[in-house]
């Protein structure tokens, strides 16, 4: 339980820090960079799930 908590704060930590920095002088919103993350982990577990 607790390790779900800090890999969900550091989730939600890097996301922010790279909604910051991919723009420079503008800032993405946060929600972008999140479910990007969600849909590439979710790409690669549907990959895995049908090639094994």
């Amino acid at each position: 339980m607790l390790t779900c908590a800090l890999l969900g704060a550091t989730l939600i930590l890097l996301s922010d820090l790279a909604a910051r920095l991919l723009l420079a002088p503008q800032e993405l919103p946060i929600g972008i960079v999140t479910s990007s993350i969600g849909a590439f982990f979710v790409v690669t577990l549907l990959l895995r799930k049908r090639s094994g």
